[in-house]
């Protein structure tokens, strides 16, 4: 029987051959319409959403794992995430099943395929899940070079903990929204370099960070690391991340303990969770690491991923949207895998639904660089964009939408996108 990552199974719900999401797919999200009362978990095929509710309640999801009215009470997707591997493996199986071009449950049923498949331009979005706490790493190498190349010089790009460990810090859980949430300019203090004191007023320096991050899935009891080998069993599946970040306001503040205000205000997330089922296909080897990390960090197998990404700014004068970066996510140095182990190396506990983002994803070349910090080099290289507008940073009213995929064979994996537009800063 044909596996539901199988690339010759066809739905039957029309799915164009550009689209994100396929039978191959099935990403998990949250979503609500006026008709249907509160949140409820679906699953995104073409351009609708499969209510799970709808199949619990039809006595369609019945497994040896959940209890097949397990999607009737479910409002978010933490206690799903808490599941683990096996529940997840189940349930996308079941809806796998009933959405095959030659299954007649679901497709000859007209009034429960009516109720059960929504048009996706009905629904509004939520958060994926109840995000208790946010970590955000610094896994890109290309992008720590380049930031150290400004900060330091390209004798000192990287510092000396980079190559040994995954360097992150905890992020604001409660400033994480979904994707179509418009940032207003972030206010802070700044200091120009001949500036004999700060001054205080609205970011100037606004720019987008080009992510991806990762759900967990079952926690860890405080005290008990996550062992490498395992780390996969703890990670549900992946979104697209912007984590919008005030770089003026960073320069000032971030000695000597980090990103606070000018990081705080906003992280914006994609609405659908790709899992690392439908991932698993485009598993392949990321970069080599040198020095060897310690044994703790050393995992066999591939668990770098083949996502491509693209980011497109559409300012307040275009109708459409520019590309402005093309990047991978196969670019990271660290993996997901070592970003958990290490995370909970010294005991600490991670819950179903808690975020890890992967931090600035860069390329290699100029064009794949993952913020305009780099894009624009500091500031010091505006780009020109096809309207004739410069950017050196984000504008009033500029728009930045992100979104990536996986090319297989004939069909996408795809994340959707996560997109957001800067409003002028409010009064303070």
């Amino acid at each position: 029987m044909a596996t539901p990552n199988d690339p010759a199974i066809r739905s039957f719900v029309p799915v164009a051959g550009d689209s994100h999401f396929p039978i191959q797919n099935l990403p998990f999200g949250v979503f609500s319409r006026s008709s249907c009362g509160g949140p409820r978990v679906g699953v995104a095929i073409g351009d609708f959403v499969l209510d799970l509710k709808v199949l619990a309640e039809a006595y369609l999801l019945k497994g040896k794992v959940l209890e097949p009215d397990f999607f009737r009470r479910q409002q978010d997707l933490n206690e799903f995430m808490g599941r683990g591997p096996a529940a997840r493996l189940e349930v996308r199986r079941l809806i796998s099943d009933l959405l095959r071009q030659d299954a007649p449950t679901l497709r000859d049923n007209g009034a429960l395929r009516e109720h059960a498949l929504i048009p996706r331009a009905e629904v509004r979005m939520h958060l994926p899940a109840r995000i208790e706490n946010y970590t955000d790493f610094y896994s890109s190498k290309e992008h720590a070079t380049n930031v150290g190349i400004m900060m330091r010089g390209p004798q000192n790009a990287l510092m000396p903990n980079w190559l040994h460990l995954p360097v992150a810090y905890h992020g604001r859980a409660s400033s994480v929204v979904i994707s179509g949430t418009d940032i207003p300019r972030p206010h802070g203090q700044t200091k120009a370099d001949d500036a004999p004191t700060p001054a205080f007023g609205p970011s100037r320096n606004l720019d987008f960070e080009l992510e991806m991050g990762f759900f967990v899935g079952p926690g860890n009891e405080l005290g008990r690391p996550v062992p490498i080998g395992q780390a996969a069993d703890h990670i549900f599946g992946m979104v697209l991340v912007n984590d919008w970040s005030a770089r003026d306001i960073q320069k000032w503040e971030y000695q000597p303990l980090g990103p606070f205000l000018a990081k705080n205000f906003a992280t914006s997330i994609s609405p659908w969770v790709v899992t690392l089922d439908a991932l698993e296909p485009f598993r392949i080897a990321g970069p080599k690491q040198d020095p060897e990390p310690l044994p703790y960090l050393r995992s066999s197998g591939n668990w770098a991923y083949d996502v491509q990404l693209e980011v497109w700014l559409q300012t307040a004068k275009t109708s459409t949207p520019e590309r402005i970066s093309a990047s991978n996510c196969k670019y990271l140095y660290w993996s997901i895998c070592q970003q958990l182990a290490h995370h909970t190396i010294n005991g600490c506990n991670l819950r179903p639904g808690d975020l890890l983002a992967s931090g600035t994803i860069s390329g290699p070349t100029p064009e794949s660089f993952g913020s305009m910090l780099e894009l624009a080099w500091k500031g010091t290289k505006p780009f020109a964009l096809s309207s004739g507008e410069t950017r050196a940073f984000l504008q009033d009213g500029d728009r930045v939408t992100i979104t990536g995929w996986c090319q297989g064979d004939g069909y996408r994996v795809g994340f959707g996108e996560v997109t957001g537009k800067i409003l002028p800063a409010l009064a303070c």
